[in-house]
C-alpha cells in the first residue's frame, strides 16, 4: 500500500528532552501568573537533537505522535501507559533512564486529554526517578509547585514541565552524562511508538500509518546513539533494536521535489516536497510485535 503526498515542514526543533513533553497546540494561552512561552505551529516537525562525540542525532517527539493519535479521534487509554506507581522498582540507573523517558512521554500523553489526576501520579513517579538519577535540582520545590499551580491548564503545564527537562539535560551534559540523556530519548520513543501502534490497532488511519513508517531514520540514530556509549547494560537493547530495524529495511521510501513556495505578506515559505512511503500491514504487524517486546523488557526490568 502507498501512502502519498504528506507534507513535511522542514523546520526541526531542538529542545533537548524539553521535547518529551512540549507539543503543539495552536496558540496557547499561559495559565494567570504565568509567562508562558511560545510553542511551535502544529505543523512543526519536532525532534530531540543530541550531539555526541561531534555527530547530531535527530529522534522524533512522542509529544508530537501523541498530538496526532489525539487529533486522529482515538480515547484516551490508560491502559496502554506504564503505571506510575512502579517507578519505585527500578533500581538501576539504566532502567530508571529508560523509565523517565517512557514516563515523560506518558506525561504528555495524559495531559493531553486533560487527565488532571493521572499527571498528577506521573509528576510523583518523575520526579521519584529524577531525584534517583541525581537530576533532583530540575525538579525542586519551586518547579514542582509552579506546575501543580497550572495542572489543569494543560498548556502551562507542559511548558513548565518542559524547563525542568531543560535544565536536567542540561545537568547531564554539563556534567559528561550524556549516556543517561541517549536512554531517555530511547524511552520516549519507544513509548511514542507504543502509543502509534496502539492507536493504529484501535483506529487505523493513514496519518498514524505513516508516522510508524517513517521512524526508519530515527531507529538508525537512536542505534547509533545508544551504541556509541559502550553500555553494558544496553547490549540486549541494541540487539533488539538493530532486529526492528531489518524490518524498517523493508520499507521503501521516495521523496518527491516539489519547489517551494513563499507567502511574502507573511513572510514564510512553505516546504512543498513529499515522501511516499510504501509499507504493508504485514510490516507493520511485525514492527508492533517488537517494539511491544522491547518495551515489555523496560518497563517490568529490576
Amino acid at each position: 500500500m502507498n501512502i502519498k503526498n504528506f507534507k513535511l515542514n522542514a523546520k526541526v526543533i531542538a529542545l533537548g528532552l524539553a521535547s518529551l513533553l512540549i507539543y503543539s497546540c495552536g496558540d496557547p494561552k499561559p495559565a494567570d501568573g504565568e509567562t508562558g512561552e511560545e510553542l511551535p505551529d502544529t505543523d512543526t516537525v519536532k525532534a530531540v537533537a543530541l550531539n555526541v562525540g561531534g555527530e547530531l542525532f535527530s529522534i522524533p517527539s512522542p509529544i508530537q505522535t501523541a498530538l496526532l493519535i489525539q487529533k486522529s479521534g482515538v480515547t484516551y487509554d490508560k491502559a496502554i501507559l506504564n503505571a506510575g506507581n512502579k517507578n519505585g522498582q527500578y533500581a538501576s540507573d539504566y532502567a530508571r533512564s529508560l523509565n523517565l523517558g517512557i514516563y515523560g512521554a506518558d506525561l504528555g500523553y495524559v495531559s493531553m486529554y486533560n487527565q488532571t489526576q493521572d499527571a498528577l501520579g506521573y509528576l510523583g513517579a518523575l520526579k521519584n526517578l529524577a531525584d534517583k538519577l541525581g537530576v533532583s535540582s530540575a525538579f525542586d520545590q519551586s518547579t514542582m509547585k509552579r506546575i501543580n499551580d497550572n495542572i489543569s491548564n494543560k498548556d502551562s503545564m507542559l511548558v513548565l514541565v518542559g524547563i525542568a527537562y531543560r535544565a536536567s539535560d542540561a545537568y547531564l551534559k554539563t556534567n559528561k552524562r550524556t549516556e543517561i540523556s541517549s536512554l531517555i530519548l530511547t524511552g520516549g520513543w519507544i513509548e511514542s511508538m507504543n502509543f502509534s501502534i496502539s492507536a493504529y490497532k484501535s483506529k487505523p488511519t493513514s496519518e498514524v500509518k505513516y508516522r510508524i513508517a517513517e521512524q526508519k531514520q530515527a531507529l538508525g540514530s537512536i542505534i547509533k546513539l545508544i551504541s556509541s556509549h559502550n553500555m553494558a547494560d544496553a547490549a540486549g537493547l541494541v540487539t533488539d533494536l538493530q532486529d526492528l530495524a531489518k524490518v524498517y529495511e523493508g520499507i521503501t521510501t521516495k521523496y518527491n521535489f516539489v519547489e517551494p513556495t513563499t507567502d511574502e505578506a507573511k513572510k514564510t515559505t512553505y516546504i512543498n516536497s513529499t515522501t511516499e512511503i510504501t509499507i504493508s500491514e504485514e510490516q507493520i504487524g511485525q514492527i508492533a510485535t517488537k517494539i511491544m517486546a522491547i518495551r515489555d523488557k523496560i518497563i517490568n526490568v529490576k
